[in-house]
């Protein structure tokens, strides 16, 4: 399965998405980030072997959510991707996942535990 994962603001998300990146069996790593993190997302490890998806979160959601959905159409090979959304806010989340049901492709969450990664 792929792993899309929006890795933006709050405290201790990027380590939740890193430990999912190294930790899981995923076939492809999309790696969806506004633009002013988009070089320091390039300096970790993991993304060595993620594909980045820079996005301009200011603009309005409409335009964030068409943005999203050409530079995800294509990508995926299955009928469905594991999400992360542990990083971010509102507008992030709701733009990310309106633009994959709309490819259309199915989501199931995943977060990563002490236990390892749960698909919630």
């Amino acid at each position: 399965m792929e792993l899309v994962a929006l890795m933006s603001s709050g405290k201790g998300s990027w380590g939740q998405v890193a430990g999912l990146v190294s930790r899981g069996q995923w076939e492809k790593i999309f790696i969806v980030c506004p633009l002013y993190a988009v070089s320091r997302v390039k300096s970790f490890d993991f993304a060595q072997r993620s594909e980045i998806i820079s996005v301009d979160f200011d603009l309005p959601i409409k335009e964030v959510i068409e943005d999203l959905k050409k530079k995800l159409n294509g990508k995926f090979s299955g009928m469905e991707v594991a999400l992360s959304i542990a990083s971010g806010e509102g507008k992030e989340h709701m733009a990310l996942i309106s633009a994959l049901i709309n490819l259309p492709i199915g989501i199931k969450f995943v977060v990563l535990t002490r236990d390892g990664i749960l698909e919630v």
